[in-house]
């Protein structure tokens, strides 16, 4: 088990969330040229869209199509699916995951159709915040109709290639605001990640390390219908939990990867987040997060949650670490609200 020098982790114990990032997306496939921005813009190909926001489960795919509003101003839209098999309604509002699902889709949308990143390239998160507005995301009777209004900037070159971007995203769905995310990420051609991952660079070996999924800890626990959706197993210490990583799960692990997912590790931070809480009565409505290594299949990883100070608007926080090998591999700021917020349906 990961060595943890003290019972709790406290916010003023970690890294500066902004100095040290280094994870990467989920963006292990073929390398293949850029595709022409005018053929990206119609996305008239399923398959096309598939192939660009990295899944392989058609039924995974949101986004619906995109379009340049200026230079770096973009406009992507997507459907929320009135029902989903991982990222659930609760109390009648969409899950706030499915809208860091849709923002994560477009990094790469946007990375390989609008600014010519070619597909065989590894986005590398550095971090990544939300916020939504849970009384505006209710579940109607049909998907709903998202828009992302993406503003992107710190936009680095090399060799007239986007190396590193910042995008802000306002989103809109049915036409009322739900949200807000910012996100900044690296772009590295295969050579260099593969010399980054120093020998760990293979997926198909990396997510074989990964062994059997342990037990999960109760799913009521973290507001799950499902075992196989739970995240955490269980851990010695109090408040603390194992990262529990099932390669066989449909949605976390739609395809080989050779190091945990960002997308589990924000599952892992709001699981964590609600075991501290009530699970019955609480959603993650905000994120802040930073990730300064990877996450590796081969070696346990421990998840720390401790309650921190409450935002302005007096709802709960929790201060959330990933841990490997002694070292902060995640961290993450997670806001509660209890669903006795929500004002009554119209």
């Amino acid at each position: 088990m990961i060595s943890i020098q003290s019972a709790h982790v406290r916010s003023s114990a970690l890294p500066d969330r902004l100095d040290r990032p280094v994870l990467p997306l989920r963006s292990t496939v073929p390398a293949v040229p850029a595709v022409p921005e005018q053929q990206s813009r119609r996305l008239a190909s399923a398959d096309l869209l598939q192939l660009l926001v990295h899944k392989r489960r058609p039924a995974e795919v949101l986004l619906t199509g995109w379009e340049r509003r200026g230079s770096n101003t973009f406009t992507v839209r997507a459907h929320w699916p009135v029902a989903h098999t991982f990222y659930e309604p609760r109390c009648g509002v969409f899950d706030p995951l499915l809208f860091a699902e849709t923002v994560r889709q477009s990094i790469p949308l946007l990375s390989h159709a609008a600014y010519d990143v070619p597909l065989g390239h590894q986005l590398i998160w550095e971090y990544f915040t939300y916020a939504v507005e849970p009384a505006a995301m209710r579940v109607q009777h049909r998907p709903a109709v998202v828009e992302l209004r993406i503003t992107c900037s710190d936009i680095v070159r090399r060799a007239a290639r986007m190396a590193a971007i910042t995008m802000d995203v306002e989103a809109f769905a049915n036409g009322a605001p739900i949200g807000t995310a910012r996100a900044r990420f690296t772009s590295n051609p295969p050579a260099i990640y593969k010399r980054l991952r120093a020998g760990y660079a293979d997926p198909v070996a990396a997510m074989a390390a990964a062994g059997p999924a342990a037990l999960p800890i109760p799913a009521a626990v973290v507001a799950r219908e499902r075992h196989a959706d739970v995240v955490l197993s269980a851990c010695d210490e109090p408040a603390r939990w194992l990262l529990r990583t099932d390669t066989s799960h449909p949605i976390l692990f739609d395809h080989p990867v050779d190091h945990v997912p960002g997308m589990l590790l924000l599952e892992a931070a709001r699981q964590s987040a609600l075991a501290r809480v009530s699970p019955a009565h609480a959603r993650a409505v905000a994120f802040d997060s930073t990730f300064f290594q990877y996450v590796e299949f081969h070696a346990p990883c421990s998840i720390a949650a401790e309650p921190t100070l409450p935002d302005e608007q007096g709802r709960p926080r929790v201060d959330v670490v990933a841990l490997q090998r002694g070292t902060v591999a995640f961290s993450c700021i997670v806001t509660l609200e209890t669903h006795d917020h929500l004002p009554a349906a119209a």
